[in-house]
């Protein structure tokens, strides 16, 4: 290191440090210390004044360059002095002139024995243990905020303040009431005895309907209480059921993790590729729907008249029939009662008649209900298979009825004017999945996962970003700047 430093033009190291040798300054010559005008090119008349050059900004690089003389060397030679300091205070803790022989060598001369010797004791420090030591012996700054203490002033206050009434025999507060406890509870314990159990105390449950809390409630009327705020309301059985049966956080396909088996993942590609196949025939609709007709589609003025006159020469055709069918065929009679015919009222004798046969009527139409009644006696079998099959279809029924129910339930409800409409599926090609952990690349977002899981589970409608609205028209100015540039 020595021989480096001298190279270098530096500071033996193998001494103390000493500061560099100031050069020395050149003395003026003669010609400008003398008060005569010199003769030379280069004298000036030391009566005129003198021209301050005009010196630039000192922390510029082009000051640099003109920078030379006794106070750059100067400087350099100090800075390679400070950089060498810092270099032995670094690599061992201080300056390697001061440092005693033993802590600066070790010595190995092969034998352990001999070495423990020489070396007052110390072993051999290994590779390892050397690598992993410190890179600067300095120690690092002292961390004022580590020694900090909270309240520190006031904790030093109060300890003063115990010390000086224990000095003066004065007890603290907070000591006299916990002796105070601690002798009531000593009293207790004797009066009691060693072997007495202690008294039984009045535990319950606060939950319980035998809350001694609650009896001052009892008997008082429920709205009372809730409008008085010393009951709580209660809170109705349909907050508690979950608006969807679907999980919170829903587990992605197998063919999604960041290694997946070629089966599964071929599955989910299947699924993207479908979900695909439903957004092009869709897109496909779409423009076959609004797209113009061709030169050949086109309507001409034969179709345009055929389609006006659709079915108003049918219609004719069976009016025409109609009337001829009329022509042809005679009026069917109508019945006429006699009564009206004749303008006579009814003899007691048509009545008694006519109220004989009703009798008549309803008396064979009870037999018959009788009949059939005892007939049906003889049918069980046939009207218990009835019942059962109708059984059978009721509960068919319901059935269906319970699974639509369930199927719906996971499904997301129609909240507001939009549709749910499901993400798209985050899967990656098969030239896309990553070797490991490291190169693996994300899909998707958490926030709008999180965000589409609540709609689907029905807690928010499904909404769409809010669109800028201008209130004002927009008024452009044309400055006069700008118009008479066109000009």
């Amino acid at each position: 290191m020595a021989a480096r430093a001298a190279g270098r033009g530096l500071p033996s190291t193998s001494g103390p440090p000493s500061l560099p040798s100031f050069a020395k300054m050149a003395a003026p010559s003669d010609a400008c210390s003398s008060s005569f005008l010199g003769l030379l090119a280069g004298s000036r008349d030391p009566g005129a004044p003198r021209r301050r050059r005009a010196r630039g900004s000192r922390n510029r690089k082009k000051s640099w360059k003109c920078w030379r003389g006794p106070e750059a060397e100067l400087g350099r030679e100090l800075g390679a002095f400070l950089e060498d300091v810092g270099l032995q205070q670094r690599a061992a803790g201080g300056l390697v002139a001061e440092k005693p022989d033993e802590s600066l060598f070790f010595l190995d001369t092969g034998s352990e024995e001999k070495d423990r010797k020489l070396n007052q004791g110390k072993e051999k420090p290994l590779r390892i243990d050397l690598i992993l030591q410190p890179d600067s012996k300095v120690p690092p700054p002292k961390d004022v905020l580590a020694h900090q203490v909270p309240n520190g002033k006031k904790l030093k206050r109060k300890q003063r303040l115990q010390e000086k009434l224990a000095q003066q025999g004065l007890v603290p507060r907070e000591q006299r009431l916990l002796q105070a406890r601690l002798q009531k509870a000593q009293l207790a314990t004797a009066s009691r005895g060693e072997g007495e159990p202690e008294p039984a105390r009045g535990f319950y449950d606060i939950w319980s309907d035998t809350n001694p809390l609650d009896q001052v409630l009892a008997g008082q009327d429920t709205w009372f209480l809730e409008q008085t705020k010393k009951q709580r309301v209660r809170r109705p059985a349909r907050l508690k059921k979950k608006p969807s049966e679907l999980p919170a956080v829903e587990v992605i396909p197998a063919g999604g993790s960041y290694n997946p088996t070629f089966q599964a993942h071929q599955v989910l590609l299947l699924q993207a590729h479908e979900v695909e196949l439903r957004r092009q025939k869709a897109e496909e609709k779409l423009e076959r729907q609004l797209s113009f007709p061709t030169a050949a589609e086109a309507p001409t003025q034969e179709t345009a008249f055929r389609e006006q006159c659709e079915g108003l020469l049918e219609e004719s055709g069976d009016e025409e029939d109609d009337e001829e069918k009329m022509l042809r065929e005679p009026p069917a009679p109508v019945a006429t009662p006699l009564s009206t015919l004749l303008h006579e009222k009814k003899t007691e004798q048509q009545r008694r008649r006519e109220k004989e046969a009703k009798a008549l009527v309803a008396r064979r139409l009870g037999e018959k209900a009788a009949r059939c009644r005892r007939q049906e006696l003889f049918q069980l079998r046939s009207i218990r298979l009835q019942v059962k099959r109708r059984e059978a279809e009721l509960l068919r029924r319901r059935r269906v009825r319970l699974a639509k129910r369930q199927a719906e339930a996971t499904k997301p409800r129609r909240l507001g004017r939009l549709k749910y409409e499901d993400p798209d599926l985050e899967v990656q090609l098969s030239t896309e999945l990553a070797e490991s952990l490291r190169t693996l690349k994300p899909e998707g977002s958490i926030l709008r996962d999180r965000f589409k899981s609540l709609q689907k589970r029905n807690l928010i409608e499904p909404r769409e970003r809010a669109k800028f609205k201008r209130k004002y028209r927009l008024k452009y100015v044309e400055k006069r700047a700008f118009r008479e540039v066109m000009l």
